[in-house]
């Protein structure tokens, strides 16, 4: 392997060493108390090692949710390819996404705790340009599928709604309910048995309303999930119990 080609592996590892680290510690003691040199100390790297890779905490933390968009994206492009009519391939895209919060739970924790704009205000431009871009990547890998949606026939939008407000709908539903789930609420003595159930069905029940068809009194969407846990995410159905 060319010299080059090793280092910027070495580089890449180091940097990802760096971000899980951050994740880690941001969980246990929080953003306040999160600094470059509890991570520099975790990781066994000198503060100028760090300041290499990023200029400061917050450039950390934004590298980190770049990262986990990226996981989420790879997940919902692979789910948007299930052969199947385009509600099809919007359940195989949340079931991809259920399945980065199963077997991803620290990012999520770690995302919900460092949302606000001062955080990222504090990263790079550069930094804040790539984060941008993978969360608009995501969004317009659900639009582009409601847009079929539309396009085909089977969705007709009620009072003017834009295939954006719909996309907001699916996703504002989905990560409201993954909140829920990751927070102390006891949903149990709710009536809420089964959350991941509760969030296909609700993502249902909302597509129902929209009259996306194949409605679920048409099509048996049991079975898709089967499919699409089978032929889209095998290793990763696996890895969360579900092979």
């Amino acid at each position: 392997m060319p010299r080059s080609d090793r280092k910027q592996r070495e580089l890449k590892q180091r940097e990802a060493l760096i971000i899980e680290t951050a994740r880690q510690q941001l969980l246990e003691v929080g953003y306040l108390d999160l600094s470059m040199d509890r991570i520099a100390e975790r990781t066994e790297y000198s503060k100028g090692t760090m300041y290499q890779h990023f200029s400061c905490k917050e450039e950390i933390l934004v590298a980190m949710l770049i990262e986990s968009g990226r996981k989420v994206g790879e997940l919902l492009e692979r789910g948007s390819t299930f052969p199947g009519k385009p509600r099809e391939r919007i359940a195989a895209m949340a079931l991809g996404y259920g399945l980065f919060m199963r077997l991803n739970p620290d990012h999520f924790k770690a995302e919900l705790l460092v949302q606000n704009e001062s955080i990222r205000g504090k990263a790079s431009a550069f930094m804040r340009k790539q984060l941008d871009g993978v969360e608009q990547h995501n969004i317009d890998t659900v639009s582009g599928v409601v847009r079929d949606g539309i396009a085909q026939g089977h969705l007709t939008p009620k009072q003017g709604l834009a295939s954006e407000q719909i996309t907001f709908g699916l996703w504002s539903g989905a990560f409201g309910a993954y909140v829920l789930m990751s927070s102390e609420i006891n949903l149990a003595a709710m009536g809420i048995a089964d959350a991941r159930k509760a969030t296909w069905d609700n993502m249902h029940a909302l597509l129902d309303g929209f009259g996306w068809h194949p409605l679920t009194s048409q099509l048996d969407y049991g079975n898709v999930r089967a499919r699409v846990l089978n032929e889209i995410y095998p290793q990763e159905s696996k890895r969360a119990g579900l092979a």
